[in-house]
């Protein structure tokens, strides 16, 4: 860590100690500007492992006094959770590194962050453009929207580090085509303004093959592999009665029980399903057994406030579990949590690890999981994907190539609110 300023590589060691392996890895080849592919287990410090460089650039910068007003960092996630989240803990380091300063008498200028999601309010959209953030995290739609309206452009002229997090949830599917032309969008943007291409650096937990999501993220992207395996307690239960093609229920109510059990043998429990409708059952059936205001919904139809408070109260430790979609099962650092149950089979093995992965969501903690299956099919998938897991394999993602409908969609778009649009799109 010589490397970095003096006040970071201090705060670094009383915060965290060493370096994890992904972060010894991954700042040489983050340090010498090539695109970088990060995959390792999570809870290993991968996030921190892509920011530190970029937060020590931009500390030096504050020192010096010479922080532009623009953005220079972008960081891109997938779901609207995980960019509140990568936003708060930002903006602790932040705090630190400045008392920090200040306690050894050096001065620097404010570093500013912003969240830009569907969930951003005109007031906080009208704000980013009057000050703009140094740090802007996003998600790919957004990144969209705010590529293709004039005055917002301006924001990401002088961008100098792309952090893609989570590549692997978005590169399987025309959400990572679309990703992949904003981002070609973005470099001319940047060059046109007379300064480099964006550095590109991706992060991942799991994903296969690598080779493909490294050329995904940059044709030259260096990959820096520290593997997906991490050591995990994994288990499949089934209900006392006989499993049949539907769950009864009888056998719902046994599960439910089962769950309180566990939910009140652990500090915090995430359980997993597979649609927002059952999110709400689930969480309305827990309640009646182990009272008001102990557990609570998350899914995408839920209010940005509800959200917002679901996610707070299980941060805070307040809540003994929350009943999940796929909207938690991303990167969102919730530290309390120590098992995650998973109703009915996750249907891929990526999907499975990553919900895993939320409870022990710290280095050196052992992930919990337990699988409940519904029907004798679960039984058999849930079955499988344990053997699966534990033999090391993976599902192999299947990147779409050039999808004409959306390059037709990013065309309208430029063509309807850019005014350099053709000259924007030949280019890409």
């Amino acid at each position: 860590m010589q490397e970095f300023l003096p006040l970071v590589r201090d705060w670094f060691a009383e915060r965290f100690g060493a370096p994890t392996e992904p972060q010894r890895l991954g700042w040489p080849k983050i340090r010498s500007g090539d695109d970088v592919l990060i995959t390792a287990p999570t809870g290993s410090g991968k996030t921190l492992s892509a920011f530190l460089i970029a937060l020590d650039d931009l500390i030096r910068r504050a020192e010096r006094g010479s922080l532009p007003d623009a953005t220079l960092v972008l960081y891109v996630s997938p779901l609207r959770a995980l960019t509140n989240d990568v936003q708060r803990n930002l903006q602790a380091p932040l705090g630190e590194l400045a008392a920090l300063a200040a306690d050894r008498g050096v001065r620097l200028q404010p570093i500013r962050t912003a969240v830009r999601t569907g969930d951003t309010t005109a007031s906080e959209r009208a704000k980013m453009l009057r000050s703009a953030p140094h740090i802007l995290v996003t998600t790919p739609e957004s990144l969209f929207i705010l590529l293709t309206a004039e005055r917002s452009r301006r924001l990401l002229t002088g961008v100098g580090t792309v952090i893609v997090d989570e590549i692997h949830a978005m590169a399987g599917d025309k959400r990572g085509a679309h990703l992949a032309l904003s981002l070609a969008r973005l470099d001319h943007l940047v060059r046109e303004h007379g300064h480099p291409k964006p550095q590109r650096i991706g992060l991942s937990a799991t994903v296969k093959p690598i080779e493909d999501v490294a050329d995904f993220l940059g044709p030259t992207a260096a990959i820096v592999d520290v593997g997906h395996r991490r050591p995990m307690e994994l288990s499949v239960e089934v209900p006392s009665e006989e499993l049949g093609p539907v769950a009864s229920n009888e056998m719902w109510a046994d599960i439910y029980d089962r769950i309180c059990v566990q939910i009140a043998a652990h500090r915090t429990t995430l359980v997993f399903v597979g649609t927002r409708r059952l999110a709400e059952r689930v969480s309305f059936a827990l309640t009646q057994r182990l009272g008001e205001g102990v557990v609570l919904p998350h899914h995408g139809s839920l209010s940005r406030t509800a959200r917002f408070v679901a996610e707070q109260r299980l941060k805070q430790g307040e809540l003994r579990a929350v009943v999940a979609t796929a909207s938690l099962e991303l990167g969102i650092d919730i530290g309390s949590v120590d098992l995650v149950v998973q109703i009915g089979a996750p249907r891929a093995i990526a999907t499975a690890l990553q919900r895993i992965g939320r409870s022990g969501h710290w280095v050196g903690a052992l992930p919990k999981g337990i699988f409940y299956a519904l029907t004798r099919d679960d039984l058999i998938e849930c079955a499988a994907l344990v053997r699966t897991i534990r033999a090391g394999l993976i599902d192999a993602i299947e990147i779409p190539r050039a999808p004409l409908d959306i390059l037709a969609q990013q065309l309208v778009a430029c063509l309807l609110y850019t005014s350099d649009a053709a000259d924007d799109l030949t280019r890409v």
